[in-house]
């Protein structure tokens, strides 16, 4: 069975609560679950992890190496600043899919850069929750060819 980590990075523990014209009034919990469920309809084990803190994130891409098939990370607010979590998934190799709850491409034009994406097979942005599910199938079909 394909195992993938699921990093959501700061804030996205707040769902529900801010922005919710932008994010929905769904919490983190109904995320996690969605996420979840998701892996277990397509065979996948999903291990998530949610920080606020980039060297957290950091330091659980490195410990993905050698213990997971690939990733699917919203970096939220680390996507246009982080070139440490670029680095980190570049270091481990591990197939990767950047996810988004929103467009960041019809948000401020600071929101248009993403440092991670450089990194990514590709990115699913504005899906909402399904987006997640979009990029664990993209993930499961592309590992599966690499086999």
């Amino acid at each position: 069975m394909l195992k993938f980590l699921v990093i959501n990075g700061p804030n996205l523990n707040m769902l529900g609560i801010r922005e919710k014209q932008i994010y929905g009034t769904q919490n983190y919990a109904a995320l996690v679950d969605f996420i979840r469920e998701c892996g277990q309809k397509l065979n996948v084990e999903t291990d998530i992890f949610q920080s606020n803190h980039e060297g957290a994130i950091v330091d659980r891409i490195q410990a993905a190496y050698g213990t997971a098939d690939g990733i699917v990370i919203n970096p939220a607010a680390y996507t246009h600043t982080s070139v440490a979590i670029l680095d980190a998934l570049k270091a481990v190799s591990l197939p990767a899919v950047e996810v988004h709850l929103s467009d960041i491409y019809q948000r401020e034009e600071f929101r248009h850069i993403s440092y991670p994406f450089k990194a990514c097979l590709t990115s699913f942005y504005g899906f909402g929750f399904d987006g997640y599910r979009k990029a664990l199938f993209f993930l499961k079909e592309h590992c599966i060819k690499q086999t």
